[in-house]
């Protein structure tokens, strides 16, 4: 039934008085630097993870499997090690070439993972008792599920991270800007339904949501572009991750791009006579983030809200009044973190002198000699003078 408008008031209010301090926070994490970040993600991952495998267990509470949370939380810290075995000897791999027996962890990452991945596996075929099969696979299978959702798209938005927290910080933006609008258009103006899996969403939310969110991500890229501390990538001092002393990138400098003949035609039908446009590619890498963010990225809430109708669940959890559980608040944030991934990787990110350096670093020293004469003499063939 609908709530009388007195509740839906204070509801309002209570998610808006407590989205401040949530607000502030993070800020000062970012403040804070890369690390706190990263351990942020891993935070919120933890505790999401926490809210999904409660759903699971308390349908079969009363079966009293062996060992279920306990593999449960082990399958979790084998998931982290790997992925984040994975960016560290990746991003790293020069903190570990002076310390043997790091960079025998690094060398020998994956094989580990696996066995202790293995350890696990074994551990649950051996728990499994009679009369109780198709309940454990069934949650064994949910466990895993779960690790996709929650391990593997944490990874990739730390992933985003080390490239400049400009990667982060901007597409959650987004997300939150859609997510407020479209709340308040929703409120105000809201009377046509938009989906049935969530029947408080409204057209009228959802499209004053995308106009919002479009005005607001231009107005916020040109103005977090500005600032080294969020558009260059991280890198290891000696003892903590830090921002690194970067130029600004082609993405973030003003780029002169000729246009193609169909357009400069179109145009001159209008007496415009442009043969080229000058911007910087952040403007359109930005619109297309927070076109994700207003028209994708909600249906990562949607799919949420199918999931707790399925359980009869009115939220994840009650770890922040007026908004739910963390998974309340981080449906929609992990489906944009692992699209800005796909997308910064696929058209954004280029080869860099640094990650070349991760590479060579992790080979023999014989393999970097060959490598040094090999490129010596192509560089020579070229004609070009060595340093």
């Amino acid at each position: 039934p609908p709530q009388p408008p007195s509740n839906k008031r204070k509801n309002v209010w209570t998610r808006f008085l407590f989205s401040i301090p949530m607000i502030g926070g993070f800020i000062l994490i970012l403040w804070l630097g890369p690390l706190y970040v990263a351990l942020l993600v891993i935070s919120l991952q933890v505790k999401s993870f926490h809210e999904l495998m409660v759903i699971g267990h308390s349908k079969y509470s009363s079966l009293e499997l062996p060992w279920y949370r306990v593999l449960n939380w082990y399958f979790l810290g084998v998931a982290n090690y790997f992925f984040f075995g994975e960016s560290l000897t990746s991003y790293f791999r020069n903190v570990f070439v002076g310390e043997d027996y790091l960079n025998k962890l690094a060398n020998y990452h994956r094989f580990i993972s696996y066995w202790l991945y293995l350890g696990g596996f074994i551990a649950f075929v051996l728990s499994l008792q009679k009369k109780k099969y198709m309940v454990q696979f069934t949650l064994f299978g949910w466990t895993h599920i779960v690790l996709l959702c929650c391990v593997v798209q944490s990874h990739l938005i730390i992933q985003n991270c080390f490239e400049g927290l400009y990667w982060l910080l901007y597409p959650a933006s987004m997300v939150i800007c859609n997510d407020i609008m479209a709340y308040f258009f929703g409120f105000f103006f809201g009377k046509t339904p938009l989906i049935k899996l969530s029947p408080k969403k409204t057209w009228e939310g959802f499209i004053g949501g995308f106009f919002a969110t479009m005005v607001f991500g231009v107005i916020v890229s040109k103005t977090m572009y500005q600032f080294k501390h969020l558009i260059c990538p991280v890198e290891f001092d000696g003892s903590s991750l830090v921002i690194s002393n970067c130029d600004p990138g082609y993405v973030f400098n003003q780029q002169t791009f000729n246009l193609p003949v169909g357009i400069q035609g179109a145009l001159s039908l209008f007496g415009i006579s442009w043969t080229s446009v000058s911007l910087r590619p952040i403007h359109f890498h930005g619109a297309v983030m927070a076109m994700f963010a207003s028209l994708i990225a909600p249906f990562g809430g949607f799919f949420a809200s199918g999931f707790k109708r399925a359980f009869k669940l009115k939220d994840f959890g009650d770890l922040i009044p007026g908004h739910g559980g963390v998974i309340d608040r981080m449906d929609c944030q992990f489906l944009m973190g692992t699209f800005v991934f796909v997308y910064y990787f696929s058209f954004i990110k280029s080869v860099s002198v640094n990650s070349v350096l991760q590479i060579i670093y992790g080979m023999s020293t014989e393999s970097q000699v060959e490598l040094f004469k090999t490129l010596g003499d192509h560089l020579s063939s070229r004609g070009l003078p060595l340093p």
